[in-house]
């Protein structure tokens, strides 16, 4: 099974799929039960948002999954899905954290088909991102790095030149700072 390679920084319709618009990041306390995932989602489906990425893990706490959701869309249409993510019978509570003081991370790993004498330029970005090669192959690395989206997005756009053959994100955890609840 061969992969196709991600499109080069070069061609204009990659440009044009990722066009310029605000990310909110919600995150919910929720019961740790079956089917809570998929009314969650149904929300969002019904409102016509779409969900970027969903990380769901367990808390601190026993019994309760945090989840953690990155969407595009307008801000009055999240107004309502967070009312009514809120009443919700297992979501403890929904917030926004757009704007919040908060830490996010994400990891993502970058896959590349490349030879052994033309990987110089390639670990020098992975050493500038603070990047670890987690797997040296014969033809192929595998990049780990993590840190904020937009880093993220930085480092990945830098080697798509060098033709990723495969990307898998984990999508965004946060944490709000402070006394502020997550």
């Amino acid at each position: 099974m061969s992969a196709e390679p991600f499109a080069s920084p070069d061609d204009p319709t990659a440009l044009a799929a990722t066009p310029a618009r605000e990310l909110h990041t919600i995150s919910l306390f929720v019961n740790d039960k079956p089917g809570v995932l998929v009314r969650v989602a149904l929300v969002f489906s019904r409102r016509g948002y779409n969900i970027e990425s969903l990380v769901v893990s367990p808390s601190a706490q026993g019994g309760f999954s945090r989840m953690t959701i990155t969407c595009s869309g307008a801000h009055s249409t999240l107004e309502q899905i967070i009312k009514q993510l809120a009443k919700l019978v297992d979501v403890v509570h929904a917030i926004d954290h757009t704007g919040d003081e908060r830490y996010e991370t994400e990891v993502a790993l970058v896959k590349l088909d490349v030879a052994l004498d033309a990987r110089t330029q390639i670990l020098q970005i992975a050493e500038h991102y603070k990047a670890k090669v987690v797997d040296y192959g014969a033809e192929q690395l595998i990049l780990r790095v993590y840190g904020q989206s937009d880093k993220l997005d930085s480092f990945i756009g830098l080697l798509r030149s060098f033709g990723i053959v495969e990307l898998v994100r984990s999508g965004k955890i946060l944490m709000a700072r402070g006394d502020t609840t997550t």
